[in-house]
């Protein structure tokens, strides 16, 4: 900002696996938000090497990052990110828009995602109409919806009370179990249990990066 820089990210090395399902942790301002941004193509990192399916992502002018988001990544938000003025099914559709899928197809395509995340009935609902934990799944199905090498999820159970984070952190896990990639930041020592791996930065570094014995969110669900 200004004239003042600041040194946010020390020299990161860090490889996920195709079929991973990896929580980053660290308090705020650990780099966790940086780190997904540059992952999710968001930011630049001002050095080193970013390799995504064996593509060096670098010198990305903005058509360009929005054409690799779109091919690569899907993203999960904590405050969700939906269209207000547009119906659940349109917003699940949106990706599918930007891959030029004609509009019955993606139509289509958009409602058998919905259904897989139990929303079918809600499809000409706006988000306005919907739960906190409605709309978590809808930006989950949107996510999903493009086949994204990548699903980047940033606190996706942090607007949400305990039994929704779990019926959500299922249906990450079972959407892991499909062979998706998978990174879940969060501050949720529990939700970060329900992962198969736990990265922790700290003031810009990895200082742990261990497998966990993974806690399936269905034993939680009611």
């Amino acid at each position: 900002m200004g004239s003042n820089s600041l040194h946010v990210l020390k020299g990161i090395n860090f490889k996920a696996e195709a079929g991973e399902l990896v929580a980053i942790m660290g308090s705020s301002g650990s780099g966790k938000s940086t780190f997904l941004n540059i992952l999710g193509m968001l930011d630049e990192a001002d050095e080193g090497i970013y390799t995504l399916d064996e593509v060096k992502i670098e010198k990305l002018d903005e058509t360009k990052a929005a054409e690799y988001r779109n091919k690569f990544l899907g993203f999960i938000f904590q405050s969700f990110n939906l269209i207000n003025y547009k119906s659940a099914v349109e917003n699940v559709a949106l990706p599918l828009y930007y891959q030029r899928v004609p509009r019955k197809e993606r139509l289509q395509k958009a409602l058998s995602y919905l259904e897989r995340v139990g929303l079918k009935p809600w499809a000409n609902h706006l988000p306005s109409e919907l739960s906190g934990g409605q709309k978590q799944r809808v930006a989950i199905a949107r996510a999903i919806a493009a086949e994204p090498k990548v699903l980047l999820a940033d606190e996706p159970t942090g607007a949400l009370d305990s039994q929704t984070s779990y019926e959500v952190m299922d249906l990450i896990q079972k959407i892991n179990d499909e062979g998706n990639t998978i990174l879940v930041v969060t501050h949720e020592n529990e939700i970060a249990h329900m992962c198969k791996r736990i990265v922790y930065l700290k003031d810009g570094v990895i200082v742990e990066d261990k497998k966990v014995e993974q806690v399936r969110a269905s034993q939680y669900v009611k």
